[in-house]
C-alpha cells in the first residue's frame, strides 16, 4: 500500500488531490489498483465533505506506463479445468474493473489532469473520469493489443462515447498506435489541452494547476446540484433520451427541495444580474452545506 497520495489544496478545503506513486513509471500492480478504487470509494462515502477530486501523476515524466506486466504472469493457463479458470479470470477481471470504475460511483466530479506517456490502463483509468485535461506534451496508447488482449477494463465501453469518431476509435484499438494530446483534444476524449506545459514536471505542474483551479470552481457549486448533474449525464450516456427524460423528472421532483436553490437565488440576486462571479468565492467557504451520505 502507499501508491496514492492524498492531500487538500491550500485554499480549497473541499478538493483532494491524489496523486500517482509508483515509481519509476506508475506500472499498476494488483496492489496499485486496489488501493486506487479503495481510496476513491472512501471519498465516496463522504466521511469529509469532498466535493470535487484531481487525479493526477506525483511523477514528473509520466502519468502511467499502465499495467505491470509481472501481474500479467497470474493470469498464465493453468493446468485445471477450463471452466474454473474462466471463473477465476471472470471475476478477477470484474473485480478489476470495479476498481477503475471507481470514479463513476463518487458523488462528485472527478478530474483527470494527464502529462507524459497515458498508456495501456492508463487510459481505461481516465476514460472512467468526468472531466480529462491534458498537458500539451501527453499522449496516449491503447497497447492491449500490443500484449495479444483487448482492452477489458473500461477503455473499450467508455472511448467510444466519450470521442465523437469511431473510426478512430476502431484505429486507435487496432493498431495501439500512440496520439498526442491535440488528437485527443480534437476527437473529445480530452476536453483542454493546457498550453505551455512543455514537457516532464512543467507540463506536470501547469496541467495540475489548472485541474485544481476547475475543481475549486466546481467545489462552490451547490453539492446537491453538482451530485445530480452527474448522475443524470451518467444516465443519459447508457440510456435513451425518453428514458433519461423520465429518469431527470424523478429525480429532481425531489432534489428540487433542496434548500440550496434558496440559497443561489439569493446569491443571483445579490451579485445581479450581469455581474460575474467573483473568482475568489471559488476557492472561500461555501454557503452550502455538505451533501455528506444523504443521497
Amino acid at each position: 500500500m502507499g501508491f496514492i497520495n492524498v492531500s487538500t489544496p491550500p485554499g480549497s478545503p473541499y478538493v483532494r488531490h491524489l496523486q500517482l506513486h509508483r515509481p519509476p513509471v506508475n506500472a499498476f500492480s494488483e496492489e496499485f489498483w486496489q488501493e486506487y478504487g479503495a481510496t476513491l470509494d472512501d471519498l465516496a462515502s463522504l466521511k469529509e465533505d469532498v466535493r470535487a477530486v484531481v487525479i493526477s501523476s506525483a511523477l514528473p515524466n509520466i502519468f502511467t506506463a499502465g499495467i505491470d506486466f509481472q501481474g500479467l504472469k497470474s493470469l498464465a493457463p493453468t493446468p485445471t479445468d477450463p471452466a474454473r479458470t474462466a471463473h477465476r479470470l471472470h471475476t478477477h477481471i470484474h473485480t478489476f474493473q470495479h476498481a477503475i470504475s471507481a470514479p463513476e460511483r463518487c458523488p462528485f466530479p472527478v478530474i483527470a489532469a494527464v502529462h507524459g506517456a497515458v498508456l495501456g490502463l492508463g487510459v481505461d483509468l481516465v476514460s472512467a473520469c468526468d472531466v480529462r485535461w491534458a498537458a500539451e506534451g501527453a499522449w496516449f496508447a491503447v497497447k492491449e493489443i500490443d500484449l495479444a488482449l483487448a482492452a477489458d477494463i473500461g477503455t473499450l465501453a467508455r472511448l467510444p462515447k466519450a470521442a465523437g469518431n469511431q473510426s478512430l476509435v476502431r484505429e486507435l484499438a487496432f493498431t495501439g498506435r500512440a496520439f498526442g494530446a491535440g488528437e485527443a483534444v480534437a476527437a473529445g476524449f480530452v476536453s483542454r489541452v493546457v498550453p505551455n506545459g512543455g514537457k516532464g514536471s512543467a507540463g506536470r505542474d501547469a496541467v495540475v494547476r489548472a485541474a485544481l483551479g476547475l475543481a475549486a470552481e466546481i467545489a462552490a457549486k451547490s453539492p446537491v446540484a453538482v451530485a445530480g448533474t452527474k448522475r443524470l449525464l451518467l444516465h443519459a450516456r447508457d440510456h435513451s433520451v425518453h428514458d433519461n427524460l423520465e429518469y431527470t423528472a424523478a429525480w429532481n421532483a425531489a432534489m428540487l427541495q433542496t434548500e440550496d436553490l434558496k440559497l443561489a437565488v439569493e446569491a443571483a440576486s445579490k451579485r445581479g444580474k450581469n455581474k460575474p462571479k467573483e473568482k475568489a468565492e471559488a476557492g472561500g467557504p461555501s454557503p452550502f452545506r455538505a451533501l455528506r451520505g444523504k443521497l
